[in-house]
């Protein structure tokens, strides 16, 4: 039985664990216990974990000169992950919902910033996001796709697709195929795709549930959010092997329960146990951005690719979970193409 004196994560890290098995599991991200995550020993470590932050993992870089683009930098992780950036050195495209929402968050932290509207529930709107940035004229070093949506509510479709397929993967499909020649020109443009651990534990048992994107079947909000994190992962893993021959590579994360506003939408209850626990189980946006700005900056990582990390480290997963899943990553990929052609060339 593992204690806080057996547990190697340490006291805190054993609480943040306790508790959460308690509680968080309606929060979509940290349900089940069949799976067992192992540091990938094939692959970089790094001396950062989960206590680490956004500040840590880039400290003694310099960054200069670099540009990024961060979707969803008007809050939470988003925000973390663009004021970090900007702190470094690197000029960072922050989008929004709206471009009021993205100036604001913009204007406030120290650095070169610029913001730009991305509504990803429509894909027009990821389209004109992409020609905007293209416009600038700059090579895009960093891509760090971090928005999403978490509901707990009943099904919406948008333009007949499930909503948090639509936000968290179409959305993102669809303006990363159009940024995709500005992170060819820069000498090695980094993807991020900030998933989720819900993609490995709340997710549908077949994976990807094809015949369930439209609201065909009875609708299960956490298993929407796992299928979408999950959509994360293998388009991450599809995309670096598409990438496979560019300088371009694409690698996907887990940030981590973090105490962020995408619980908003939980039911009353919900919200007061995590606002009652989240000290103990959540991390800090600080902490949570680390991860997602480590993959995108840090050296030890160059070419490094179709991996999937967690606290800061690349890890395995033993046990049922479809991340690693490629003919499952291939038939995503096709089936994205077909529900998105429109908005592809």
């Amino acid at each position: 039985m593992i204690t806080p004196e057996t547990n190697p994560l340490g006291r805190r890290q054993f609480l943040r664990l306790a508790t959460a098995t308690a509680i968080a599991p309606n929060l979509g991200a940290c349900s089940g216990d069949k799976q067992v995550i192992s540091i990938d020993p094939g692959l970089p470590n790094s001396r950062f974990g989960a206590e680490s932050t956004a500040e840590e993992v880039t400290a003694g870089l310099d960054l200069s000169g670099r540009v990024a683009l961060v979707t969803g930098c008007n809050s939470g992780l988003g925000y973390e992950t663009l004021r970090v950036l900007a702190l470094r050195g690197v000029h960072v495209i922050g989008t929004g919902r709206t471009l009021d929402k993205a100036a604001r968050a913009c204007s406030s932290v120290a650095g070169t910033t610029t913001p730009v509207a991305l509504e990803l529930s429509n894909f027009q709107s990821a389209v004109e996001c992409a020609a905007t940035v293209a416009a600038m004229g700059l090579p895009l070093d960093m891509l760090v796709c971090n928005a999403g949506i978490n509901t707990f509510g009943e099904l919406e479709l948008v333009n007949g697709i499930e909503k948090i397929f639509v936000v968290n993967h179409l959305g993102h499909f669809v303006l990363v195929q159009h940024l995709l020649p500005l992170l060819q020109v820069a000498q090695a443009g980094r993807i991020v795709h900030v998933g989720s651990r819900a993609g490995y534990r709340s997710a549908p048992a077949v994976g990807i549930d094809f015949d369930n994107l439209r609201g065909e079947k009875a609708f299960d909000s956490g298993e929407a959010y796992g299928r979408s994190k999950l959509a994360n992962a293998l388009f991450s893993l599809q995309l670096s092997k598409r990438l496979a021959d560019s300088s371009v590579t694409s690698n996907v994360i887990h940030p981590g329960l973090v105490k962020t506003n995408i619980a908003r939408t939980a039911p009353a209850f919900m919200r007061g146990a995590f606002e009652l626990f989240g000290g103990l189980i959540a991390k800090t946006p600080a902490q949570g951005a680390a991860t997602q700005v480590y993959v995108a900056t840090h050296p030890d990582l160059a070419g490094v690719s179709g991996a999937y990390f967690e606290d800061c480290n690349p890890v395995q997963i033993t046990g049922p979970n479809h991340v690693f899943d490629e003919p499952m990553a291939e038939k995503l990929w096709d089936v994205s193409v077909e529900m998105t052609s429109a908005y592809l060339s």
